[in-house]
């Protein structure tokens, strides 16, 4: 099931985007849950995401379950709570931050709709947080979750390299795009990011490994290291001659 959400609109940061009482219930928890910086972040990329979506043709617009799209943009990065100076509620000792955010949404939906969202809406809210951080998989999924994914990297690094990454998926311009960073600042992200990232490095180094993450700790944590602990190392040691 679609929802139909493109007549119910508001207009933030000059991108008509959809107004349902889950999606604003969403940007109220992660305005709880990230500090200035990431809430910032994941305004901006639902904000790309949703500027993608509309410039679609109609047909292909009224296709994609924007409520489903949007709550998973803005909920992406639940797991970083406690690692940028916000709250660990979603935050387990053990799963990679991607996969705890998409637990934490998950767990954040039942509660609102009663459990009301089929399986094929809370799996598309999965796969969204999940695989955000994986463009290279992410962009071959459902338009949602390529959408979404496209919309954090857009932001991120800007429409070139969104493009790079997402080809023509990533239609956001110039214009709406600093419209975007005008209402939610991206100053300042180099330093958050490394924060963030040297954060999960330092205390949950097992999920950080066999990811870019494990890139962070390796330049800027002392004495963290992913020899041993690469895929390869793994597959040279076990792998029978």
């Amino acid at each position: 099931m679609v929802a139909i959400l493109h007549r119910l609109t508001r207009v933030i940061a000059g991108i008509p985007v959809p107004n349902t009482p889950l999606l604003n219930s969403s940007i109220a928890l992660a305005r709880e849950v990230l500090p200035d910086d990431g809430f910032n972040h994941v305004m901006r990329s639902w904000l790309n995401g949703q500027a993608i979506i509309n410039h679609l043709p109609q047909a292909n617009r009224s296709k994609i379950d924007q409520e489903a799209f949007g709550v998973a943009a803005v909920l992406h990065d639940l797991g970083w709570g406690g690692f940028d100076g916000g709250s660990a509620s979603f935050v387990s000792p053990d799963k990679r931050f991607e996969v705890d955010g998409a637990f934490g949404a998950l767990a954040f939906i039942n509660d609102h709709t009663k459990g009301s969202w089929n399986q094929h809406r809370l799996q598309l809210i999965w796969d969204s947080i999940a695989l955000h951080t994986t463009p290279d998989i992410s962009r071959y999924k459902q338009p949602e979750v390529a959408i979404m994914a496209a919309g954090v990297w857009t932001e991120l690094l800007g429409i070139e390299y969104g493009q790079q990454f997402f080809s023509d998926i990533v239609t956001v311009n110039q214009s709406e795009w600093d419209a975007i960073v005008e209402v939610f600042p991206n100053k300042g992200m180099k330093g958050y990011f490394r924060d963030v990232l040297t954060g999960l490095c330092r205390v949950k180094p097992d999920t950080t490994y066999e990811n870019p993450v494990g890139e962070y700790g390796e330049r800027f944590l002392p004495n963290y290291t992913r020899e041993g602990h690469k895929v390869i190392d793994i597959l040279e040691t076990a792998l029978p001659e």
